[in-house]
């Protein structure tokens, strides 16, 4: 027999205080309002059901069946859960893909599985000639698991049926009762209103993770330098938001590097960023004017023809001077200045050619920042979710990623840009970042940071 013990937490009870039984109706409530809170606080699918069926077992039953039918209509054996003396224990060698649900079958797990009704059974219910593969398989369980009694619940969802819930007693406990299918159906429906829910989440985010693909752009090639980006989305339901770099080549052979920040990391947010995007990558590409003239150009029309009501972002240009040196000018708009981090390990923030972010409505003047870049160094644009913190200050932020990113100097740009991710972002950080980083040719042996 495979199988696999379960550590549920403290809401499940030890069999030997505890036994399957009649429960009475101030215990039903209690189960009912645990259950909803279990299903409510955790995010997290297969950890909420454990934490249901560590509520029901052993309380009200000895086994627990779930079954549930996917978004293509497959149906899975989802998870079966013995209680014993020694806790809880998952059964594997019981889960596992199930046969489709038959259309017309009489047999109960076929009617829950379909919506129909709730209803009590025994190993007697499938002792017959089966008229369905679910039969077949309902046969085998209540043979291995030695379930005498069993009650059974269709998993329906505000718009469809979802699965099905069984709950086995052995021969020792007392029979199922009406009462008990009863508070089975309220426990079900809680279930499927969480499963439904989950259900939706997983299709945001999968349309959201597509979306943040989509208006991420691929870096351009750039001879002799060394490019990488990285994002890493906000962990909540969302799993987009405002924080986006770019990096394009303009007409004159300069090339434009872009990182900046909309405020807020949800949907609104990613599809003001690609407002933002769009609209500086045009005027970028349009106008050969400084960097602070064209991030006050985007500043004035972000106010008139987008939804974005605030934005940080740094617009900065990359020549390659006669000498075979590199020049970055730069203006920008409230956001977190650059780092420049030396073959050596010297860094130094450049926080020249900084502004108002974008939406403030101010008349002051923007300015555009000038540096010529040492040979082989490495220019770093982030967003504030690399420094912010709820515990620190920002300058202990900062001063984080410029120790790590003084430690990662000598690592090749792609293993500088995930460790410096890795080792830079504050553990309690609940915002999306990005990431873009430069290493120049390593030409020039004479200049330093």
């Amino acid at each position: 027999m495979t199988s696999t013990t379960a550590h549920l937490g403290a809401e499940s009870t030890p069999l030997s205080t505890t036994s399957a039984r009649a429960l009475s109706e101030l215990e039903r409530l209690a189960l009912l309002a645990d259950t909803t809170a279990q299903l409510i606080s955790n995010n997290d699918v297969d950890e909420a059901l454990r934490r249901v069926v560590g509520l029901v077992l052993p309380r009200l039953a000895d086994w627990a069946v779930i079954d549930l039918i996917t978004e293509n209509n497959d149906v899975s054996r989802y998870l079966v859960i013995h209680a014993d003396v020694s806790g809880l224990t998952v059964r594997e060698d019981l889960q596992g893909p199930m046969p489709p649900v038959s259309d017309e079958s009489p047999m109960p797990l076929s009617r829950a599985l379909r919506g129909v009704a709730s209803t009590l059974a025994g190993p007697q219910t499938y002792q017959g000639s089966p008229d369905s593969g679910i039969a077949v398989e309902q046969h085998k369980l209540f043979r291995a698991t030695g379930i005498k009694t069993a009650a059974i619940a269709p998993i329906r969802g505000p718009r469809e049926v979802l699965g099905a819930v069984t709950l086995g007693r052995s021969e020792k406990t007392e029979p199922f009762t009406l009462d008990d299918l009863a508070l089975l159906e309220d426990i079900a429906r809680r279930i499927g209103l969480a499963l439904e829910n989950a259900r939706h989440y997983q299709r945001q985010r999968q349309v959201a993770e597509t979306m943040q693909r989509y208006l991420l752009p691929h870096l351009p090639r750039l001879p002799g330098v060394a490019m990488a980006a990285r994002y890493l989305s906000a962990p909540d339901a969302s799993y987009v938001g405002g924080d986006w770099y770019d990096a394009f080549a303009l007409p004159g052979g300069d090339t434009a590097l872009v990182v900046g920040d909309v405020v807020g990391h949800d949907l609104d947010a990613a599809a003001g960023m690609a407002q933002l995007r769009n609209m500086l990558r045009a005027f970028a590409w349009s106008q050969d004017q400084p960097t602070h003239r064209i991030v006050q150009h985007l500043d004035e029309a972000m106010t008139q023809i987008t939804d974005v009501r605030m934005a940080t972002v740094i617009l900065a240009r990359l020549a390659a001077d006669p000498t075979g040196g590199w020049q970055l000018r730069w203006s920008s708009a409230g956001h977190p200045p650059p780092l420049l981090v030396g073959r050596d390990g010297l860094t130094r923030y450049l926080f020249e050619g900084n502004g108002l972010l974008l939406g403030i409505a101010s008349h002051r003047p923007r300015s555009e920042a000038c540096v010529s870049l040492p040979a082989g160094s490495t220019l770093v644009f982030y967003t504030d979710g690399l420094i912010e913190s709820r515990r620190q200050p920002l300058d202990a932020g900062m001063e984080n990623l410029r120790r790590h990113a003084a430690s990662l100097a000598h690592r090749d740009l792609d293993a500088f840009a995930d460790q410096l991710l890795q080792r830079a972002r504050p553990r309690d950080n609940d915002d999306d970042v990005a990431l873009l980083a430069l290493r120049l040719p390593a030409v020039d042996e004479s200049q330093d940071v």
